[in-house]
């Protein structure tokens, strides 16, 4: 009777075993390959699946993971899974020296985004997908380095991506798998190169400083020549406005005195027309004895010579005398 109920348990223990392994479940964004008597049978997708214990087996693949430990550094291990993740991974390469095309030696670390599009081919195209994709992606990086110089490395890092993620996409696509993005993290020349390209920098900045220093002196010699310029052009437009002022106003003056004069030639002229007398001797009378007025001014002794026409002035001189008679 114990044997009996210990057999019965046994077999009971071994069809749960059978079954369990028959059940299998599979996350979501993962797929299982799985395999019967050794060849592919067929690609579990996510939920609950039935297999056939000891025939259908999960055929394994090498997959890479990273840890980041305390101290800053990264850990990287191996192992072999049943379980394929179809999400996009990030595997995190470590440094490597490259040398340019200028012969510097520079270390340079990347980071690469893939997803596995297709499990079948990534299984049974490539025996160890996470090595093949790190060193392709490192003799990859090599190449494009080695086409450049360090001056057109440190600033093309986007170009430098593109081509990166166009190669590793070409050479990864008959693994299964889709290369998204290749980034690269850090670009670190030597010691000695890094110093040289400080001083140069620094030297460009100087100069830079320098030149943006001439240009602001010469700047404001020109801004300061100009207001010169201008404050003459403008004082010479003042002096020449003040001129034709001027010589308007002396013409003005000119033109009012001649028609004083006129007018007292025209009274004088009615005024002695009725004696006989000539009002051009009149006139001459007048500006000699005005003449002489200003000859007598001050205390001075002059000697005064008469013209010969003098006589005619003398004469003219009754004439007014006349005029003044008729005026009474």
């Amino acid at each position: 009777m114990n044997l009996t109920i210990i057999i019965l348990v046994v077999l009971v223990v071994l069809a749960i075993s059978i079954v369990s392994q028959g059940l299998l479940i599979v996350q979501q964004s993962q797929t299982v390959i799985v395999e019967r008597l050794g060849k592919y049978y067929t690609t579990l997708n996510s939920g609950v699946n039935i297999i056939i214990p000891f025939i259908d087996k999960a055929r394994p693949m090498h997959w890479r993971y990273t840890y980041q430990l305390q101290g800053g550094d990264t850990m990287v291990r191996f192992a072999r899974v049943n379980r394929i993740d179809l999400r996009e991974t990030v595997y995190d390469f470590p440094k490597q020296n490259v040398i340019t095309r200028d012969n510097v030696v520079t270390e340079i670390n990347a980071i690469l985004y893939f997803q596995i599009v297709d499990p079948i081919r990534a299984v049974y195209e490539i025996q160890n997908l996470p090595d093949a994709i790190e060193k392709l992606t490192q003799t990859s990086l090599r190449n494009v380095i080695g086409e450049m110089d360090l001056d057109e490395t440190l600033t093309s890092r986007d170009t430098i991506n593109s081509k990166l993620r166009e190669i590793l996409d070409e050479a990864t696509n008959k693994w299964g798998v889709k290369v998204n993005r290749v980034e690269l993290q850090d670009i670190n020349p030597p010691r000695d190169i890094r110093d040289a390209m400080e001083k140069q920098m620094r030297a460009e900045r100087d100069k830079r400083a320098q030149i943006l220093q001439a240009e602001g002196q010469k700047e404001a010699v020109i801004r300061e020549s100009e207001g010169k310029m201008q404050e003459s052009i403008n004082h010479a437009e003042g002096e020449k406005r003040a001129k034709v002022l001027r010589a308007e106003a002396e013409a003005e003056a000119q033109i009012l005195v001649a028609k004083a004069e006129a007018e007292a030639i025209r009274q004088v002229a009615a005024a002695v027309s009725g004696s006989g007398s000539d009002p051009a001797q009149y006139l001459i009378a007048m500006r000699y004895i005005d003449t002489l007025k200003d000859i007598n001014k001050g205390n001075n002794t002059k000697t005064v010579y008469m013209p010969y026409e003098a006589s005619g002035v003398l004469g003219a001189v009754g004439g007014i005398k006349d005029l003044v008679k008729l005026k009474d």
